[in-house]
């Protein structure tokens, strides 16, 4: 019997949202898209949650994922950014829980490691290993798209084992997983 599963990678931003869609075929990995939402365009904070929720909604609905992987915010200096890319990730997580498809978050360390063995590869070691790996004959300008891509790959590399990352099943999950925040 055939098993066929179809992940969305997602990395979130308020600039540029990266995502790429993997298929996976009795444990094989095929490379479906990736593509990014550029949102730089628009002054507006709202606007731009607005448009990666409902472009999430749109590749979910378009594509039918049977899985989300999300790439975490990391913590950096800058806590205004923080702030928005943790409100990207958020619309973005809402997006596949309105749709109850299991979503799993990966640190940007652990996403790096599945694909190239290092925790600290820049992005171009990420995309060009992400090249070799599913035969793709060019890389995007901006390498968010690979970034989101990076995700599903990871997400696939540790199907069943989640210690270091956060998986969330629908809502109810989310809210249990996350009381204490909501204190």
């Amino acid at each position: 019997m055939t098993k066929e599963k179809i992940i969305l990678g997602i990395d979130p931003g308020t600039t540029i949202m990266g995502f790429g869609i993997i298929k996976v075929v009795n444990k094989k990995m095929e490379f479906i898209q990736m593509n990014e939402l550029l949102l730089s365009k628009y002054k507006d904070p709202y606007t731009k949650l607005k448009l990666i929720f409902e472009r999430t909604i749109e590749l979910i609905d378009t594509y039918h994922p049977d899985e989300i992987a999300i790439e975490a915010p990391f913590f950096g200096k800058n806590v205004q950014s923080m702030l928005k890319l943790g409100r990207a990730q958020g619309v973005a997580m809402a997006a596949g829980l309105s749709r109850e498809i299991p979503i799993t978050e990966y640190l940007p360390k652990k996403i790096k490691m599945a694909i190239t063995g290092n925790g600290n590869a820049s992005k171009e070691q990420v995309a060009k290993m992400l090249q070799n790996m599913l035969a793709l004959k060019s890389l995007p300008k901006n390498l968010d798209a690979t970034d989101g891509l990076a995700a599903a790959v990871c997400h696939f590399y540790n199907e069943g084992r989640v210690e270091g990352s956060k998986s969330y099943s629908g809502w109810g999950a989310f809210v249990k997983q996350n009381k204490s925040r909501v204190k």
